[in-house]
């Protein structure tokens, strides 16, 4: 886009993607017409990840979360940059707080197979049974899951449910990061057992791990 589109500006926190025009700050408010958009830098999948938090004044609409890998519906982006404790003040802290009526709108759609591993975390969960059961439905009739709402989230996302009893029995953990670590690292096991990679997608895997270590090299 950016050889396409000469003049084309490209903001954003992660100052590797070579495009980028204009890094954003935390907390760094945007102005597009009637729309608000305040950008949230939310590091634990990558360390210069950032959401955005949009909002119009005066409309009877609720305001919209665009959270990249940062969360997803029932889920969470792997970590692979920073420290569970960085990945929790994000989940929590940051993305946590906003308004519970928030559309959470994710870059991915792993829907079903979050929900199922929020089921073996919380197998007496009844939010996690309804909102499985209804993500099958939207499976079969092929449409998507996406948005949610963070007030939904915070009933069955188990990243955003650290601090609740069952979550911590299943890691065996009681600090909220520690508990999140071990949640990535079960979750990560439970992909693998469910979903064995392609080998297409195992090269992809090792070519961004060997990308992302030589980064961080330098």
């Amino acid at each position: 886009l950016a050889r396409l589109l000469p003049g084309l500006a490209v903001l954003g926190a992660d100052e590797r993607i070579c495009a980028l025009t204009r890094r954003l700050a935390h907390g760094e408010e945007l102005l597009f017409g009637a729309i608000h958009v305040r950008c949230l830098l939310t590091p634990g999948h990558t360390s210069g990840h950032m959401s955005y938090f949009l909002w119009e004044e005066d409309s009877p609409d609720p305001p919209a979360l665009f959270s990249g890998d940062a969360l997803s519906v029932a889920g969470c982006g792997w970590r692979l940059e920073d420290t569970a404790q960085q990945m929790y003040q994000s989940l929590t802290d940051i993305l946590g707080s906003l308004p519970p009526e928030t559309k959470v709108f994710c870059g991915h759609e792993h829907t079903l197979s979050n929900l199922e591993f929020a089921q073996k975390v919380e197998p007496c969960n009844d939010h996690v049974r309804t909102k499985l059961a209804w993500a099958q439905e939207r499976e079969e009739e092929d449409v998507p899951t996406v948005p949610s709402t963070l007030g939904e989230e915070l009933l069955y996302n188990p990243f955003l449910r650290v601090e609740e009893g069952p979550v911590r029995q299943f890691t065996g953990q009681t600090a909220p990061a520690q508990v999140l670590e071990v949640l990535c690292r079960e979750r990560a096991k439970f992909q693998h057992m469910s979903e064995p990679p392609q080998p297409q997608a195992r090269a992809l895997l090792a070519l961004q791990w060997g990308l992302l270590s030589a980064l961080r090299q330098k």
